[in-house]
């Protein structure tokens, strides 16, 4: 081998080791990332050192032609694998119980929640604003008629303020982009 591609010792470079070993660069740097060729760094980069580099690609052939063990990274991968496979599994039952769930009925649309929302936020503000008129005519034996409607009138302007900072916390925009009051 030509010096200039030895870093000294016995220290080689990933395409002298490819072509030593008759394989692709790409192939000697999965080996090394499954773990099976150990590099070491050099002031240069990361070398292979010639003698183990050897003794671990004959055995990882040898136990690969026996049918030995697997690489540790080939086991994770196929653990990873069954795993992942598990969870589509599950994301498919579960979106088949969505969709029979919804067939049957057991869902309403968003459309129709809104709806109901509007409608019961309706009832519930005309209620709301009625309770101070309904509380004077309870009290009108008892209060003057003029402490009455100034008593209304606040109690109906406290009510006005809840309200509208009840509609402030909540959402402004119903779907499809059209503005809720």
């Amino acid at each position: 081998m030509p010096a200039g591609n030895m870093a000294g010792g016995g220290m080689y470079r990933v395409e002298i080791i490819a072509q030593l070993f008759g394989v692709s660069v790409r192939r000697i740097q999965q080996l090394t990332q499954e773990g099976v060729l150990p590099t070491t760094e050099t002031a240069e980069g990361r070398r292979y050192d010639l003698v183990p580099t050897i003794q671990n690609y004959v055995r990882y052939l040898s136990d690969k032609a026996y049918g030995k063990k697997h690489s540790e990274r080939e086991t994770e991968l196929k653990e990873q694998k069954l795993q992942a496979e598990i969870a589509l599994k599950e994301s498919q039952s579960e979106l088949h119980r969505l969709k029979t769930d919804i067939a049957a009925g057991k869902y309403i649309s968003v459309e129709e929640v809104t709806m109901d929302y509007q409608r019961f936020f309706v009832v519930f503000k005309r209620f709301s604003l009625g309770v101070p008129a309904r509380l004077m005519d309870t009290l009108s034996g008892v209060v003057e008629p003029l402490e009455a409607r100034r008593l209304e009138k606040e109690l109906q302007q406290e009510v006005k303020v809840l309200l509208e900072s009840f509609v402030a916390a909540g959402v402004d925009k119903l779907p499809g982009g059209k503005r809720g009051t």
